[in-house]
């Protein structure tokens, strides 16, 4: 599968734009532009799937015992007496009996042993007692134990002609077992993105350059940045850190618009004389959204250079991951063939309050869970610096506040978002 992308001029009222609107318009503006290849099951996991796949035939194959013990008729067992049968017979997983089983007997039967001819219940074997007679063997059933008791039904899992995997799924460890188990040897997969990152400003400096000089940091978007982008199965390219020059950057935006399907870049994207990438952006291709009506993160750019996506944003580590995960995280995965995630918002008590809030915009906090004697609640990390990775780490999600909200009172509900929830495991 392979789009273009809507390249019409971009439409802009100077307004800041509501994050939903801003999902909407990503939605609209984003489509696949990969193409497929066989890849081999063991080397499945992670991908997007790129076809729909049917079970060709029942999981399991046939009807088999769930237990180690014995299989008899159960038409023939009185549930309020019990019974006893002769023992005759034997059949393990791989090593079915040869024959019917005789009016009258039960057979000794393993886990995973196709069920005998003429027997529909298996009773466990540290349910029976064993009797001696003439040289054979006999099993005591106890009453209580229901037909059909300890038996897994051909096509119990999966029927013939059922979905075991859609397009546009993105492939998990569970999904392998279910593809395995109907034969399944390669998948149809979108290839990886290809996506290029690059940050910006003469302040910034790679960890490993040197000590700092005045005035200047170390670049702490690029490798959190990174992580984010190659949990979602994309390539990613490194281009360094660009100066504060309008002719580099624009050079170095139209030879990554050419190499990579994705182009995203790290500060630069305000309205500062020594903000360069709009401007830049502007002159290379069309510009589709900026300027968010989101804390943290409203300088946040979206527009494309021919068919490359490009993603201007911001400076400050807090405010780079808050939109890496609300927006670019599904933007790649739509990208890349696969389906928006939208991340479940989950309704916790409070622990704090927050007074004086103007409403208006959208805010993403970051929340710390807590047990509580009534259950789990959320606090919010008491400083909203967009600078202060610690709260990011001690942080275990977003608290959502919906731009029409005003004070939050401890004990209210607010709605949290999991860092697990955007692809983030919370250990």
């Amino acid at each position: 599968m392979t789009g273009k992308l809507l390249d019409d001029c971009f439409l802009h009222d100077g307004e800041r734009m509501r994050h939903a609107d801003a999902i909407e318009l990503l939605k609209a503006r984003i489509a696949p532009t990969v193409h497929e290849e066989r890849v081999a099951l063991v080397r499945a996991a992670g991908r997007i799937a790129a076809r729909d796949i049917a079970a060709p035939g029942p999981v399991p194959a046939h009807t088999n015992s769930a237990v180690d013990g014995y299989a008899f008729a159960g038409s023939v067992y009185d549930p309020a007496q019990g019974g006893i049968w002769r023992v005759k017979g034997r059949a393990a997983a791989g090593h079915p009996t040869s024959s019917a089983v005789e009016a009258g007997c039960a057979v000794r039967v393993f886990t995973g042993a196709v069920m005998p001819d003429g027997c529909d219940t298996v009773v466990m074997q540290e349910d029976v007692s064993l009797e001696s007679r003439n040289e054979a063997t006999f099993v005591r059933v106890p009453p209580g134990l229901k037909r059909g008791a300890n038996v897994r039904s051909a096509g119990e899992d999966v029927k013939r002609g059922d979905p075991v995997l859609r397009a546009g799924q993105r492939i998990r460890p569970q999904d392998l077992a279910q593809l395995a188990s109907i034969g399944a040897t390669d998948v149809a997969c979108y290839k990886p993105l290809s996506v290029a990152i690059v940050s910006t400003g003469d302040e910034v400096v790679r960890v490993g350059s040197g000590p700092l000089g005045h005035g200047q940091v170390y670049d702490a978007n690029a490798p959190m940045l990174r992580a984010v982008i190659e949990a979602t199965g994309a390539r990613v390219v490194d281009l360094g850190v660009l100066p504060d020059d309008p002719a580099i950057i624009k050079a170095a935006l139209a030879d990554a618009a050419k190499a990579h399907q994705v182009v995203i870049s790290s500060g630069g994207a305000s309205r500062g004389e020594e903000d360069h990438l709009v401007a830049a952006l502007d002159a290379l291709g069309k510009r589709h959204m900026w300027q968010l009506a989101v804390k943290p993160g409203r300088p946040m750019s979206f527009g494309q250079i021919g068919d490359c996506v490009t993603v201007g944003l911001p400076g400050n580590p807090v405010a780079v991951l808050v939109c890496a995960l609300l927006y670019v995280r599904p933007m790649l995965r739509r990208l890349a063939g696969g389906d928006w995630p939208e991340p479940r918002r989950y309704p916790l008590r409070a622990m704090f309050d927050f007074r004086g809030r103007k409403p208006g915009r959208r805010e993403f906090w970051r929340g710390i869970l807590v047990d509580t004697a009534d259950g789990l609640a959320v606090d919010k990390f008491r400083r909203d610096g967009s600078g202060l990775i610690s709260g990011l780490r001690v942080s275990d999600g977003l608290i959502d506040i919906a731009e029409e909200r005003g004070d939050v009172v401890a004990g209210e509900l607010v709605d949290f978002i999991p860092y697990a929830e955007m692809g983030i495991s919370s250990s």
